[in-house]
């Protein structure tokens, strides 16, 4: 399975801010399929904004305390493009 592989290379605590990513990204990907087969599930769009915020927080808060580790994260969870100055 994908998520033993990451979280082994996450190799973090559960608590850290890394995992709860990382769990938020599996959430949000499992949600977007759904909602491509249900688009009127109103409440699962609503969770899927509530969870991307979350993830938006945390990875604000990674990206002032510790930019090494999140260009890191983002690289391998492949979120985000990084850009190349």
């Amino acid at each position: 399975m994908v998520k033993n592989s990451v979280i082994s290379a996450i190799s973090q605590k559960e608590g850290s801010v890394e995992f709860q990513v990382f769990n938020f990204t599996n959430k949000i990907r499992r949600l977007s399929s759904h909602l491509e087969l249900h688009r009127k599930d109103y409440l699962s769009q609503r969770g899927l904004r509530k969870i991307l915020g979350k993830r938006q927080r945390l990875l604000a808060y990674l990206s002032k305390k510790n930019k090494v580790r999140y260009k890191e994260l983002i690289g391998r969870l492949d979120i985000r493009e990084l850009k190349t100055h």
